[in-house]
C-alpha cells in the first residue's frame, strides 16, 4: 500500500522541481525526504524523475502519475473532512422508529424541524412500527433511535430509554353535548354515557388502561362504538355519536364540533419513551436524543 505522507512528499518534489526547495515547503530536512522518493519509486518500479545537479523533473510516466496522485489526494482530503463531520454528528444518516402519538404530539417534528436546522446535511429515514417491533430494531442495529410507548425493562442487557412525553388525557364532548357547558365534572355524570373506545393498534393495552382507568375513578364505561385511532374518534364526537378521551398533544387538531375538557380525577396519559442501544458509536445519535429532550421539554 503506498504511504500516502510519501505521495505528498512527491507532490511538493515535482511542484518546486527541486528536494532543497521542496523540503523547506513541508518543514523537513532534504536527506529524509530524498529517501522517501527513492522509496516510493522502489515501490513502483518506476523512474518518476530525471535528476540533474541544477533541478529535477518529472518523467513522462512521472506527470501521468503526478496527475492521478493530485486526484488521490483530494479525494483524500475531502474522504479526512466527511470524517470529521460524521464524527462531529453534522452528516450521516439517521433511522427513527415512531409510534403515531410521536407525530400527534408533535415531539418527533419539532426535532426534526430542529435538526434540519442545526445539520441539514443528515438524511434521515422514518419507520412508523409498532413498540415491540421497534426494540428488537434497535437490538437489530437497523434503528438508531425508537419512539416507543413502554420503555425497555431496566435489566435489558442491550437497550437504554428515558421519558420524553407523559401526555394527559382529555375529555373530549361534542360541542351541544350537556356536559360540555357544565363547569366541573364528576364520575356520576360520565358514568351514563355513550363512550367511543379508541383502539390504538401500537399499543394493545391502551383499552385496558382507558377503562381501569374510569373503573378507579368509580364508573364502568358504557362503550358503544370502537374507532381505530384518536382522530376517528374525534370525527364520531364532532358527529355526535358519543364522547371519548383523547391525548392532549391532539387537542390542536381537534375538529370542529369538539369540545375538550380536562378530567384530572381519570388518571390517563399517554407515555411515549426514546430508545437507543446502549452500545452506540454514533455522535449523531446522542445528537438527536439532546433534541428530542428539548423539544419535549418545550
Amino acid at each position: 500500500m503506498i504511504d500516502i505522507r510519501q505521495l505528498r512528499y512527491f507532490v511538493a518534489v515535482a511542484e518546486e522541481e527541486h528536494v532543497g526547495r521542496a523540503a523547506e515547503r513541508l518543514h523537513i530536512s532534504q536527506s529524509p525526504l530524498s529517501r522517501q522518493i527513492a522509496q516510493l519509486e522502489e515501490r513502483l518500479g518506476l523512474s518518476l524523475f530525471e535528476r540533474s545537479q541544477q533541478r529535477i523533473r518529472l518523467t513522462r510516466d512521472g506527470q501521468t502519475f503526478l496527475a492521478e496522485t493530485r486526484a488521490l489526494l483530494t479525494h483524500a482530503s475531502r474522504l479526512e473532512s466527511l470524517g470529521k463531520r460524521l464524527g462531529r454528528g453534522e452528516e450521516g444518516g439517521l433511522c427513527i422508529g415512531y409510534i403515531e402519538n410521536a407525530m400527534h404530539a408533535g415531539v418527533l417534528p419539532n426535532a426534526l424541524r430542529v435538526l434540519r436546522i442545526d445539520r441539514p446535511n443528515v438524511h434521515v429515514a422514518l419507520y412508523n412500527q409498532s413498540s415491540a417491533d421497534q426494540l428488537e430494531g434497535l437490538r437489530q442495529r437497523s434503528l438508531d433511535i425508537a419512539l416507543v410507548s413502554e420503555p425497555p425493562t431496566d435489566d435489558d442487557p442491550d437497550l437504554l430509554g428515558f421519558q420524553v412525553l407523559d401526555d394527559p388525557m382529555l375529555l373530549a364532548l361534542p360541542e351541544h353535548h350537556p356536559l360540555a357547558q357544565q363547569s366541573v365534572l364528576t364520575p356520576e355524570d360520565l358514568a351514563g354515557q355513550e363512550w367511543i373506545g379508541v383502539q390504538h393498534h401500537q399499543n394493545i393495552t391502551s383499552r385496558e388502561n382507558f377503562v381501569s382507568a374510569c373503573i378507579r375513578a368509580g364508573f364502568t364505561p358504557d362503550i358503544r362504538m370502537e374507532a381505530t385511532g384518536p382522530f376517528t374518534a374525534m370525527a364520531l364526537v364532532a358527529s355526535g355519536l358519543g364522547i371519548a378521551m383523547i391525548q392532549k398533544g391532539l387537542s390542536r387538531n381537534a375538529p370542529p364540533g369538539v369540545v375538550l375538557r380536562e378530567v384530572p380525577w381519570i388518571a390517563l396519559t399517554r407515555p411515549l419513551w426514546a430508545a437507543w442501544h446502549r452500545v452506540n458509536l454514533r455522535p449523531l445519535v446522542e445528537i438527536f436524543r439532546k433534541m428530542l429532550t428539548e423539544s419535549a421539554t418545550a
